[in-house]
């Protein structure tokens, strides 16, 4: 039998887990579930074939880490929804960049112009480049290994 609950019931058990009860959010649950899954469904379906995430697994990562927020004060049943999606839009462009690097490497490579063999700038084992970009006169490069600004580095005379 499938549990349905008014706005207001998922409203206020939000309310009751923001403010630290646990039980809340075991009452919670099996009521949002079912929108979780049909969210995740629907983020699924504009990811290109071949994917291996499936929708539970979305639908679970983005429960761990709802569920691991802390300091949120849940509004209502829309915030905490529009929540659960960026979480989702963000775990499946997290994979995304996982098989991309997976499948281009992470590193950056310096292909001269004049036909010459190309050089290996970074050596990284694990870590991915999110962004880079040269100086004007090309000798220097900077590179960003997260998304923060605090982690950038700096390249020169590496020519």
């Amino acid at each position: 039998m499938k549990k349905t609950a008014s706005p207001e019931q998922v409203t206020q058990l939000l309310i009751e887990w923001s403010n630290g009860d646990k039980a809340a959010l075991d009452k919670l649950i099996p009521l949002v579930y079912d929108e979780l899954r049909r969210l995740a469904r629907y983020y699924m379906r504009r990811e290109r074939a071949g994917i291996t995430l499936q929708t539970t697994a979305l639908v679970n990562e983005a429960y761990l880490r709802l569920v691991d927020q802390k300091n949120v004060h849940w509004q209502n049943r829309a915030h905490f929804f529009g929540i659960a999606a960026q979480l989702m839009h963000r775990i499946l462009v997290d994979q995304a960049r996982k098989r991309y690097n997976a499948k281009r490497g992470g590193d950056v490579w310096n292909l001269p112009i004049d036909g010459g063999s190309p050089k290996q700038l970074t050596q990284f084992k694990t870590e991915r480049i999110f962004h880079f970009d040269w100086s004007r006169n090309t000798k220097q490069l900077a590179y960003a290994r997260v998304l923060l600004t605090a982690n950038v580095v700096l390249i020169s005379n590496f020519r």
